[in-house]
This record gives C-alpha cells, sequence and structure tokens, in this order.
C-alpha cells in the first residue's frame, strides 16, 4: 500500500461552465499524452458527481515529483469563458462534493496535508489557494 501524505487539488484547466466529462479528460490523458490512464484519481464534474480516474493504490501522473505519495483530485473548469485567464469556476455542487471527497481522504489518510497543484508547480491551478481554504479539515 503507498503512503499518502498529500492529497493535491487540481482543475482541468476548461472553461467555465464547459462541461467535460472525466471520460474525455482520461482520453486527453491516454490517448494524448500517452499514459496509461487518467492522471487524476478523482474527477468532479460540473454537477457535483465524484468520478474515480486510477485506483488510489496506483501511483498517479498529475504533480511532477509528488505523484508516488499523493491523491489527486480534478474539478472541471479552472479558466474564464475566454478559456485563458485563471478563475475559481466551481459550482457550488462541486464545492460540497470537494469537502466531501477531502474529508473522506482525510479519514482514511489522516496525516496526509491538503495542498493545491500550484504550490508545486508555476501554474495557477487550481485557480484557488487549497490549502488555506481546507486548512481546518
Amino acid at each position: 500500500m503507498r503512503k499518502i501524505n498529500k492529497l493535491i487539488v487540481h482543475c482541468s484547466a476548461t472553461p467555465e461552465g464547459k462541461d467535460v466529462k472525466t471520460e474525455t479528460i482520461r482520453d486527453w490523458h491516454v490517448n494524448g499524452n500517452h499514459w496509461k490512464d487518467i492522471g487524476y484519481h478523482y474527477v468532479i464534474e460540473l454537477d457535483g458527481s465524484v468520478h474515480k480516474g486510477r485506483d488510489e493504490s496506483v501511483i498517479g501522473a498529475h504533480c511532477s515529483g509528488q505523484n508516488a505519495n499523493s491523491i489527486g483530485i480534478c474539478y472541471i473548469g479552472g479558466v474564464a469563458k475566454d478559456g485563458k485567464t485563471p478563475k475559481d469556476t466551481r459550482t457550488e455542487a462541486q464545492k460540497q462534493s470537494l469537502i466531501d471527497l477531502l474529508k473522506r481522504l482525510k479519514a482514511k489518510y489522516p496525516n496526509a496535508t491538503i495542498h493545491g497543484h500550484r504550490e508545486f508547480a508555476a501554474k495557477a491551478c487550481p485557480s484557488f489557494d487549497a490549502k488555506y481554504e481546507y486548512r481546518d479539515l
């Protein structure tokens, strides 16, 4: 079993309101990047539904240098309608689902800390300060 010490929140960097599905991201990662599977362990779609990506037992492909001991969670969105300006586009359903998922994962991995992808890369992802927002979970 992997030792999980980080929960890393991402955005899909897709325009606000664009209903991108988990299977589309899987296709981007598998066919576009030639990865074995989607890089994330969980994806939260616009309606708040949580979809499994890679199994938690499998190392993700979501955050260079952090994959071995982390769980990657991606919400659909993260940029304004122009497709390039970083923006927190989470729907209320996504916000609630993300909190619920993080709570479940913290119960399973109590020593894991919560981070945004931007803490480990020169990116705006996930377009909000996840470490600050979820500091009390």
